[in-house]
C-alpha cells in the first residue's frame, strides 16, 4: 500500500502535467489584453521564476555531465544508469507544486502582489530567517526522515539514486517537497510580513536556494579547498558537493541543508568531510584511466544534441529528430565550431563492464566532412592524436566508429598502425564482429543474396563467407578487376557462387539484399515484394518500400552486468551498441594482442562471434 502523500497528485498525467501552468499563462494573457490597469504581475513572476529555476537545474546538469571538463573532479566515479534516470524523470514536479503554493500565498496575502523592487532590510531579514529558522528546521526534519518508518515510506526514493545529480535534488516524494516548500517559504514570507519584502529578495532567495541545491548534488567538486584553508569558519557556513555526497554514501551523517554548522552542533558531521574535499579539490586526478575507448564521430548537427550533457533524459532514449531541438541548431553549430577550434577529442560517456572501464570519445567532425578530400588530413590527425593519447593513458583497446575507419580515409586504421609500430594500445575497427552480426541475421535457407558495396572491407568478407556456405552472391560492382581479386580469394570449389553484376535490375528476383552502399528509393524499387534489406551503410537507407522490411545497422546488446550506462548510442535501443563498438569490447575481454585493422580475416568471423556469445553479448 502506498504511504499517504508519497505519490504526486498529477503523476498519472505524464507530459500533460505542464498544463497545470496553463491558468497562470491564461491570467497573464487576459491581464495584458483586457485590463486597463497594470496586470496581475504575480502570475508572470511565478512563470518567470519557474523558468529560471528550470534553467539553473539544466545548466548545472549540463556542466556536471561534461565529462571532458569534470572527469577529474567527480566525487563518485560511477556512471548514471538508465534506472536512476527513469527514477528522476519527473524531478521538476516540485516546481509545479511550489508555483501552486505561491499562487495560494499571493491570494491569501495580497501585499505579496505589490512588493517594491528592492529592500535592503528585507534581504538581511531573509538571510537571518534562513540561517536561524530554515536551516535548523531542515536539519531536524531531514534527520527525522532517516528514521526507519519515514525513510522506508518516503525518503528512500531520494537515496535510490546512487550518484547525486542535479535532478536528484528534485527527486523526492510529495510530502518531502511540501515540507521543503515550507522551509523555502519561511524567509520569504517572514521578511514580507515584517514589511520588508521585495521582488528582488524573492527572486534572489529562490534562485540562490536552487543554485546551492544543484551545487551540492552536482557530484563535481567546484569549491576550492584553499578558501576553507584561508577562512576556516567558512566551511561551517557552506557545504560542498563532496560534503553532500558523503550523506548519500554514509547516510547517518551530513544532514544539513547548506550549512555544516548544524551537523557540527548535532554531532552528525562526517569526520572525512574536510580531508576528502581537500583531496578531490587539490589533486584534480580523481578519474581512472579507461581500459577501452570507442572513438565515435558526429553524424549531423541535430544528432550532436543527443548527448548526456545537453538533455540527459533525451540522451537516454534512442535518437529521433524532435521539434524542440530545432531552435537549438544555431547554438549547437556555434559550439561545434568552438570544438573544432579546440582541436581535441572529447570524452562523451563511460560505463563499466566486468570491472573494466569503457569510455566513448568523440571526434568533433560532422559526417559530411569525412567525404571532403581537403578535410581528410585534419580528420586523420584527430584520430591519430586520440590513438596516441589512449596509448599514453594506458588504454588497452581503442575501437574506431564507422567513418573513423573509412577505407579511403585511413585504410581501416592501417595508416596509424603502420606509422606507429610500437603502439601498446590495440587499434580495432570491429568490422569482424559487424560482418558476423550481418551474416548471422541471414536465414540458413537463403540461396541467393544481392550485395552492394561488394568490394568494401565488409562486402568482401561477407561475399567470401557466404560463398563458402554455398550461397550465390550477386556482387554489384563496376570494377571487374576488384571483383576478380576477391573471387580469387575464395576456395576454387566456391568461386562459381560469386557473380558480378553492374545493374540493380539483376536483383529484381532476389529477396535478400545486403546494402553496404547507400541506395536511393528509385534503386530500391528494383527489389521484389517481400525483400528484406540488411545493411551496413552509414547513414542508414530510407525505409521507402512499405512492402519490404528493413534491418537496423549491425548492433549487439551488452551483457546484463554492465554498470553505469545511461545514454543510447545514436538510434540504438538502451544497452545496445554498434557492432564495431562491441567488437572492441570483445577484443578487450578476450585479451587479444593483435591490431584488427585493414582487411577482415574471414577465418576469424566465427571465432569472434563465438567470443561475443561467450561473454554474454546478444544479437538484436
Amino acid at each position: 500500500m502506498v504511504a499517504p502523500l508519497s505519490a504526486w497528485p498529477w503523476e498519472n498525467l505524464g507530459i500533460f502535467k505542464y498544463l497545470l501552468y496553463g491558468p497562470f499563462l491564461a491570467k497573464v494573457i487576459h491581464s495584458m489584453i483586457y485590463e486597463d490597469s497594470q496586470m496581475d504581475s504575480w502570475c508572470l513572476h511565478i512563470l518567470i521564476i519557474c523558468a529560471l529555476r528550470g534553467l539553473i537545474h539544466q545548466l548545472w546538469s549540463t556542466y556536471s555531465n561534461m565529462l571532458f571538463l569534470t572527469r577529474n573532479h567527480r566525487v563518485l566515479q560511477q556512471g548514471v544508469d538508465f534506472k536512476q534516470i527513469d527514477k528522476e524523470w519527473d524531478w521538476d514536479n516540485f516546481l509545479i507544486l511550489q508555483s501552486l503554493m505561491a499562487s495560494m500565498a499571493c491570494y491569501s496575502f495580497s501585499f505579496l502582489s505589490n512588493l517594491p523592487l528592492w529592500n535592503t532590510r528585507g534581504c538581511i531579514y531573509a538571510l537571518i530567517l534562513h540561517m536561524g529558522v530554515s536551516e535548523p528546521l531542515y536539519y531536524w526534519v531531514h534527520k527525522y526522515f532517516h528514521s526507519d518508518y519515514l525513510y522506508t515510506r518516503y525518503h528512500s526514493l531520494h537515496h535510490a539514486s546512487a550518484v547525486p545529480q542535479t535532478s536528484t535534488a528534485g527527486s523526492a516524494t510529495f510530502l518531502e517537497h511540501l515540507i521543503l516548500s515550507v522551509v523555502i517559504g519561511i524567509p520569504i514570507l517572514g521578511a514580507s510580513l515584517i514589511g520588508s519584502g521585495s521582488t528582488s529578495m524573492i527572486y534572489g532567495y529562490v534562485l540562490i536556494f536552487d543554485f546551492l541545491r544543484c551545487l551540492g548534488h552536482s557530484n563535481v567538486e567546484v569549491v576550492p579547498h584553499q578558501i576553507f584553508e584561508s577562512f576556516p569558519l567558512l566551511r561551517y557556513l557552506l557545504y560542498t558537493p563532496t560534503y553532500h555526497s558523503l550523506h548519500h554514501t554514509e547516510m547517518r551523517t551530513n544532514f544539513c541543508l547548506f550549512m555544516p554548522l548544524y551537523d557540527a552542533l548535532g554531532k552528525t558531521l562526517n569526520s572525512k568531510s574536510w580531508e576528502l574535499h581537500r583531496e578531490i579539490s587539490a589533486s584534480g586526478k580523481n578519474g581512472r584511466a579507461p581500459d577501452f575507448v570507442f572513438l565515435a564521430h558526429v553524424v549531423d548537427v541535430i544528432s550532436a544534441l543527443h548527448v548526456p550533457f545537453v538533455f540527459r533524459s533525451f540522451g537516454s532514449l534512442p535518437f529521433t529528430t524532435q521539434l524542440f531541438l530545432l531552435p537549438l541548431w544555431p547554438i549547437c553549430f556555434v559550439v561545434m565550431l568552438a570544438m573544432w577550434g579546440w582541436s581535441k577529442t572529447f570524452l562523451l560517456g563511460f560505463y563499466k563492464l566486468r570491472g573494466l572501464v569503457q569510455q566513448t570519445w568523440v571526434v568533433p567532425r560532422f559526417g559530411f566532412q569525412y567525404f571532403l578530400p581537403f578535410a581528410r588530413e585534419g580528420i586523420n590527425n584527430h584520430i591519430e592524436e586520440a590513438i596516441l593519447r589512449a596509448d599514453r593513458l594506458g588504454v588497452k583497446v581503442i575501437s574506431l566508429a564507422a567513418l573513423n575507419k573509412n577505407e579511403a580515409l585511413n585504410g581501416g586504421g592501417t595508416l596509424f598502425v603502420d606509422k606507429h609500430p610500437d603502439l601498446r594500445v590495440r587499434v580495432v575497427h570491429g568490422n569482424t564482429l559487424t560482418a558476423a552480426v550481418i551474416l548471422n541475421e541471414i536465414p540458413r535457407d537463403v540461396k541467393e543474396v544481392f550485395l552492394t558495396g561488394a568490394t568494401s572491407k565488409l562486402g568482401r568478407a561477407i561475399a567470401l563467407y557466404l560463398c563458402r556456405r554455398r550461397v550465390r552472391v550477386l556482387m554489384l560492382t563496376l570494377s571487374t578487376e576488384r571483383f576478380q581479386m576477391i573471387k580469387k580469394e575464395a576456395p576454387v570449389q566456391c568461386q562459381n557462387f560469386l557473380a558480378q553484376v553492374t545493374k540493380y535490375q539483376a536483383a529484381q528476383n532476389c529477396k535478400t539484399w545486403i546494402v553496404g552502399k547507400w541506395i536511393t528509393p528509385r534503386q530500391q524499387g528494383w527489389a521484389p515484394t517481400g525483400t528484406h534489406f540488411h545493411q551496413f551503410v552509414v547513414p542508414s537507407i530510407l525505409a521507402f518500400r512499405k512492402d519490404c522490411t528493413y534491418g537496423n545497422l549491425a548492433a549487439m546488446k551488452l551483457p546484463e552486468d554492465v554498470e553505469g550506462l545511461g545514454s543510447c548510442e545514436y538510434t540504438m535501443e538502451r544497452g545496445v551498441v554498434h557492432a564495431c563498438h562491441a567488437g572492441g569490447v570483445i577484443h578487450l575481454l578476450e585479451g587479444w594482442t593483435h591490431h584488427e585493422v585493414g582487411a577482415i580475416d574471414v577465418g576469424r568471423i566465427d571465432l569472434v562471434w563465438g567470443a561475443a556469445m561467450k561473454h554474454g553479448l546478444k544479437p538484436v
